[in-house]
C-alpha cells in the first residue's frame, strides 16, 4: 500500500507544507469539515501546511459523510489525485485554497453512533489494581475487546469548553449518595477511528476485511467523572460518568497516510489465550506517538504530563471492528469508535489522572507548585499526536483541546 504519495522527498507548491515542523506535509493530507469565517456553508477540506484545500470544489465530494461511504479503492484514488494537484502547480489551483486562519473547524461529520473500547491492557491493569489489587484483570479481558456504547450527541470538536457535570456521588463510604457536581473529573487519552462504508444488519465484517471499513483516525478525549463512574458502575457500567462530553480533534488522518507507520501488533505474552477464530489474524498496529499536556489557569505554557504509543494496544482496530459486528451489528459511515485510554508499562505512559495519581493518592506536581489529583475548573487538557518512521516524512494528528468550566448552578 506504500505508493508515490508517501515519498519523503515529495514537495508541495504550498510552501508551508514543506516546513519540517508542520503536522500537515503533502504526505499526510488529512480531511476536515470547515466553514469560512462568517459563513454558515460547510465544506469538506484537505489540510496542506497552513492552508485548506476545498475538496468539494477540487473533487466534487459534497461532505465527509459522502467520502466515508466510498469503498477504500476510491478513497485511495482521491488521495492520489490530491497529492498530484498539490505537488505540481497548475494555473487556477490556488483558487481552491483558503488559509487556515480564515476558517472555522467543525466536527468532521454527523456521528451516527459512538462506541468506546478498553483496548490497552496496561490501562486495564493499572485501573484494575486500584480496585482489585489481587486480581486486576477481569476474566474475559484477554478474550474479548471490551467496549461500551457512548453518546454521539455529546461528541464535540476540539476547543469546545467542557462543563463539569452533576451526578450521584458517594463522598463518604457506606453513606447514601448525594446529587452534586463531579469532584473527581478526569481526561482519557485515546485514538478515535471513523468508520465506513459499513455492513448490513445481520452480516458481520470478517477480520480480513475490517480495515477496509476504517477511514481514518483522530485524537479523542473521553472525559470521565470518576466519582459518578464508581457509584453507577455497581453493578452495570459507565453511563452519566461518560456521556457529558467527548472531545475529538477536527482532522481525519486517513488509513492511507498511516501506511508507513504500520507495524506488527505486540505478541501475546506466554500463557495468554489465542484470539478466537473470528479475531485471529487480527490486523496491524500503528506507531502513533501520543502526548498529554496540562495547563492550569496560573500557567503561561502547558506542561507535558505523559506520553505513550498506540502500537502497544492489546487489541487492534481491526479486531475492534470485527468484534463490534460479530453479532450482526451494522456500522454506518461516520460511526466513531474510541480505542480506550492509551497507556504503557511505565508511569510516564499513563493516559489519565486516575492512573497517574493512583486515584489521587500520589498527586501530580505542576511547575507552579500546584498539585493535581484530578482536574480543577479552568484547567486545559491538550492531546497531541504524530507518526515517525525511518525513511518516511513525519505526519501529525494535530491537537485536541478542552478547558474545564464550572458546573452550572442548580
Amino acid at each position: 500500500m506504500i505508493d508515490a504519495t508517501h515519498d519523503p522527498a515529495l514537495q508541495s507548491w504550498v510552501e508551508s507544507a514543506n516546513r519540517p515542523d508542520t503536522d500537515f506535509p503533502i504526505q499526510n493530507l488529512p480531511y476536515a469539515t470547515f466553514a469560512r469565517k462568517g459563513r454558515e456553508h460547510t465544506r469538506l477540506g484537505i489540510a496542506i501546511g497552513d492552508m485548506m484545500l476545498d475538496a468539494g470544489a477540487a473533487f466534487q465530494i459534497s461532505s465527509m459523510e459522502a467520502l466515508m461511504a466510498l469503498p477504500r479503492p476510491l478513497r485511495i484514488e482521491i488521495r492520489r489525485h490530491a497529492s498530484q494537484l498539490l505537488s505540481k502547480f497548475s494555473p487556477g489551483a490556488e483558487r481552491v485554497l483558503t488559509p487556515m486562519s480564515d476558517v472555522d473547524l467543525l466536527l468532521p461529520c454527523t456521528i451516527p453512533d459512538y462506541t468506546d473500547f478498553y483496548a490497552s491492557i496496561h490501562h486495564a491493569t493499572n485501573v484494575g489494581s486500584l480496585f482489585r489489587p489481587d486480581n486486576p484483570l477481569l476474566p474475559n479481558y484477554k478474550w474479548i475487546p471490551i467496549a461500551y456504547h457512548g453518546r454521539a450527541s455529546s461528541v464535540v470538536v476540539s476547543g469546545t469548553p467542557v462543563r463539569r457535570p452533576w451526578g450521584q456521588i458517594t463522598p463518604d463510604p457506606g453513606a447514601s449518595p448525594i446529587y452534586a457536581p463531579c469532584r473527581l473529573l478526569d481526561y482519557e487519552l485515546e485514538v478515535g477511528a471513523f468508520l465506513g462504508p459499513g455492513n448490513p444488519l445481520g452480516e458481520p465484517i470478517p477480520i480480513a476485511q475490517a480495515e477496509e471499513h476504517v477511514v481514518g483516525v483522530c485524537l479523542l478525549n473521553d472525559w470521565s467523572a470518576r466519582d459518578i463512574q464508581a457509584w453507577e458502575s455497581q453493578p452495570l457500567g459507565p453511563f452519566l460518568s461518560k456521556n457529558f462530553a467527548t472531545s475529538i480533534s477536527p482532522w481525519v488522518v486517513t488509513m492511507e497516510a498511516l501506511e508507513p507507520f504500520r507495524c506488527p501488533a505486540p505478541p501475546r505474552p506466554a500463557g495468554d489465550p489465542a484470539p478466537l477464530t473470528y479475531l485471529a489474524a487480527g490486523g496491524a498496529a500503528f506507531q502513533i506517538r501520543l502526548e498529554v499536556w496540562l495547563r492550569s489557569p496560573s500557567m503561561q505554557e502547558p506542561v507535558r504530563v505523559s506520553h505513550s504509543d498506540f502500537s502497544a494496544m492489546y487489541w487492534t482496530v481491526a479486531q475492534m471492528v470485527a468484534h463490534h459486528t460479530s453479532n450482526g451489528c451494522p456500522l454506518r459511515p461516520g460511526d466513531l469508535i474510541g480505542s480506550g485510554t492509551v497507556s504503557g508499562p511505565e508511569k510516564h505512559n499513563r493516559g489519565c489522572l486516575l492512573e497517574i495519581t493512583r486515584r489521587g493518592s500520589e498527586p501530580l506536581s505542576l511547575p507552579t507548585g500546584e498539585v493535581r489529583r484530578f482536574l480543577e475548573d479552568g484547567d486545559e487538557v491538550i492531546l497531541r499526536g504524530g507518526c515517525e518512521a525511518p525513511g518516511f516524512r513525519r505526519i501529525g494528528l494535530g491537537e485536541c483541546r478542552g478547558v474545564i468550566v464550572p458546573a452550572k448552578n442548580r
